[in-house]
């Protein structure tokens, strides 16, 4: 399949005078009695004839007139959520990205006005489908649409497409951070490329090996032992609020590839671990989205970026580190390597920014897609409005999050014999909770804290209602959502 590149674009060309495709916007029968005088008699009867014989349930229904002529109907039903209006956009794409054609001029005047800049959240979600990652194919013909907007009314509003630029610049960069290969994107590949953020606008500190042990950051040090590469902690702050209120901040796993160290992980789908750094790329793409649409709050992202991998210098089972808390963790298993990098991340965060709110994404436990599947991110939270605030933009963005316990009962399939804390619950059951718990345990001065377990939403391999298969850049728009919502 071609790679689709879409240039949205005004124009003032009258509906019968565009050429080839032209798209139209009708109610919730399709009816086109609005057309009338914008097309001609005899285009308009053909049409009505044609409806007759139709399935009108379906939201797209494609013409055509003569074989230089195409027109697309797409139906604009009552009550659509902002959400419905992306996923009909989405739609949209998947109908034209099946037609040779690639020129579509679309009627503004014949767009629904019960909805609040119908025009940006549908041409938003167009975009978001559009994406696909074809960096590494060596046939890369682009096919490039262009849809070019007339008519007086419903225009898509300046504000909201700057808006949605962002997002989507944000979301397509935390795609292509989880797309690429490990030996491409290694965490020294990995913080170099987040050096780069300083052009948007971001402050970028990089913590190496060296400033990690110094700060005692044995946790996060301990998982990229067995690795020939660096191990590396970065921050990325957005200082967009006039006042100096505490920031937002969000956390996320950074595991560029993940064998499962000597707790060795089978080989079936070990080619997929690229993506066991999906939470820290929808924090760098949420950091780069706040920057490009000049966020007006602050915030700082963290990541841990390491690489899990098995050698003579590797971190062995039954090992005890002493995490930047200055708690001591024995490590019963390497493969859950992610909650100690997150342990170090999560402290210090806390200690060096003080923040309103930590959120922490990571693809950290196969249990949640055990008990959530494809269709929700697994939530624990200490705070219930946190939690509410996040449900809630889920809900409106359609990256939805379902609750989940957190106990002091589960807590105590932590305490280790040992140590303070062990890493795996070998009781058994409940490992997405027993590793929230983990986690728990290093915010440590009660700062309201929200965890999302992402492992069945950041990859798709059958593709979803706004991304094609692959990287779905989970928590981008989430995120965004949330802090546009509450706190902006």
């Amino acid at each position: 399949m071609l790679q689709m590149t879409i240039n949205i674009n005004y124009s003032k060309k009258e509906i019968n005078k565009s050429p080839t495709n032209i798209v139209f916007f009708t109610d919730d029968k399709f009816s086109i009695s609005n057309l009338k005088a914008k097309i001609t008699e005899n285009d308009y009867f053909y049409i009505n004839d044609l409806l007759k014989a139709q399935d009108l349930k379906k939201n797209l229904l494609v013409f055509e007139i003569n074989s230089k002529k195409k027109i697309i109907l797409v139906s604009t039903k009552k009550n659509l959520k902002s959400s419905d209006i992306e996923n009909l956009g989405a739609e949209f794409y998947e109908c034209i990205n099946n037609i040779k054609n690639r020129e579509y001029y679309l009627d503004s005047d014949t767009c629904s006005n019960r909805y609040n800049d119908f025009l940006s959240h549908f041409l938003h979600g167009i975009k978001l489908k559009s994406y696909k990652f074809k960096k590494y194919k060596t046939n890369k013909e682009t096919k490039t649409i262009s849809i070019s907007i007339f008519g007086k009314k419903n225009k898509p509003s300046i504000q909201n497409q700057l808006k949605f630029k962002a997002l989507e610049e944000g979301t397509f960069y935390a795609r292509d951070l989880v797309s690429e290969p490990g030996n491409i994107l290694h965490p020294d590949e990995y913080a170099k490329r987040l050096i780069a953020l300083k052009k948007d606008g971001l402050k970028i500190n990089i913590y190496d090996k060296k400033k990690l042990k110094k700060l005692g950051m044995n946790a996060l040090l301990g998982v990229g032992m067995g690795s020939s590469r660096g191990s590396y902690l970065v921050t990325m702050e957005w200082n967009g609020a006039k006042n100096k209120t505490k920031p937002l901040a969000f956390v996320g796993k950074g595991v560029t590839f993940d064998t499962g160290g000597y707790s060795l992980k089978p080989a079936r789908f070990m080619e997929d671990m690229t993506y066991d750094m999906a939470g820290s790329a929808a924090v760098v793409g949420l950091m780069k989205s706040l920057a490009l649409r000049k966020a007006k709050i602050n915030a700082v992202g963290v990541v841990g970026l390491v690489e899990n991998m098995v050698s003579g210098n590797a971190q062995r089972p039954g090992d005890i580190v002493k995490s930047f808390s200055g708690k001591t963790i024995e490590v019963l298993n390497t493969d859950a390597e992610g909650r100690l990098v997150l342990a170090d991340a999560l402290s210090f965060t806390e200690k060096k920014f003080k923040p309103k709110f930590i959120v922490d994404l990571a693809t950290l436990t196969g249990a949640i897609i055990v008990c959530l599947g494809s269709e929700y991110a697994g939530l624990f939270s200490n705070d219930d409005e946190l939690s509410k605030q996040l449900s809630i933009a889920g809900e409106k963005v359609e990256e939805k999050l379902w609750r989940m316990p957190l106990h002091k009962n589960y807590n105590k399939l932590m305490d280790s014999k040992n140590a303070d804390v062990q890493n795996i619950n070998y009781v058994g059951g409940a490992g997405s909770t027993t590793a929230a718990q983990f986690l728990q345990r290093f915010i440590l001065n009660k700062t309201p804290w929200a965890h999302l377990d992402i492992a069945g939403m950041a990859f798709s391999k059958y593709g979803g209602a706004l991304n094609s298969r692959g990287a779905t850049g989970f928590g981008v728009r989430l995120l965004n959502q949330l802090i546009e919502e509450n706190y902006e």
